[in-house]
């Protein structure tokens, strides 16, 4: 698992660092803290990395239209779209002001940023509460172990 979210950082590094050298034509419609020129491939690449952090498809974010059998990426319907936006601000101001990601830097330090799965481990909710774990239970010692005072 660590090997995967590893991938999936380095995924979302690369498409940070090349968003800065992309200069094509905007192709998608409602951008509002993406870049507006971000490639297909780019954009494949955060929504995957989304899909993977929370374990979620693509409908919990976009409105598919069931009787035309397509999607609306650029509509604002749905509330999860929105809170992701505002997620994404939050994860950037947390590594702006916690973590030196800029420039060269940005590659050197991967291991220490804050991504959609640092909190979601694959799951729509964070968790509040770390996990449970069993302590292992304790023999009563034996007549024959104990010490009489």
């Amino acid at each position: 698992m660590k090997k995967s979210f590893l991938v999936t950082l380095g995924l979302v590094l690369t498409v940070a660092v090349s968003l800065s050298f992309t200069r094509d034509e905007p192709k998608y419609k409602n951008l509002k803290v993406l870049p507006k020129n971000i490639t297909k491939d780019q954009m494949d690449s955060v929504m995957h990395h989304f899909a993977n952090a929370l374990g979620v498809r693509c409908n919990y974010c976009h409105m598919r239209n069931d009787s035309t059998k397509t999607w609306d990426f650029a509509s604002d319907e749905n509330k999860h779209k929105l809170a992701a936006r505002n997620m994404m601000k939050m994860m950037d101001k947390i590594n702006d002001k916690f973590f030196d990601l800029s420039g060269s830097k940005r590659n050197l330090n991967t291991a220490l940023m804050v991504t959609c799965y640092t909190c979601h481990h694959g799951a729509t909710d964070p968790a509040t509460k770390p996990p449970v774990q069993e302590r292992p239970q304790q023999r009563p010692a034996s007549d024959s172990t104990r010490r009489t005072q």
